[in-house]
């Protein structure tokens, strides 16, 4: 036994140190990989939410309501397809600046017979 490792001291002195380093790369490597994988499953919903908020703002700053009858539409048309009035943009832009307590409704009161 003695003769084998003063014969081979070299080789046993090479692969003591192949299995020690190697195993440490490989654990690193793989410890790695499994945290970029982690990574990308969190921020891949989390792209995919803010594409959805983008495109709900697209969508919300298309939206057209008419003064005359109140009917929403979708689309740059200029007329009212409910009552066909023309619809004016800045009365959206002034209902949706105010706030509920700066908005004032009249109503007129009717007696019924």
């Amino acid at each position: 036994m003695n003769s084998f490792i003063k014969d081979n001291k070299n080789l046993l002195s090479y692969s003591l140190i192949l299995l020690t380093i190697v195993p440490i790369f490989g654990i690193n490597f793989f410890i790695s990989f499994l945290g970029n994988i982690l990574i990308l499953l969190f921020l891949i919903p989390l792209l995919i939410l803010i594409l959805v908020i983008i495109v709900f703002n697209s969508f919300k700053s298309k939206i057209n309501t008419c003064s005359n009858c109140g009917s929403i539409s979708l689309g740059l048309s200029e007329t009212c397809i409910n009552c066909g009035s023309n619809i004016k943009n800045f009365s959206k832009m002034n209902q949706t600046g105010k706030r509920a307590s700066e908005s004032t409704i009249e109503i007129k009161a009717e007696e019924i017979k």
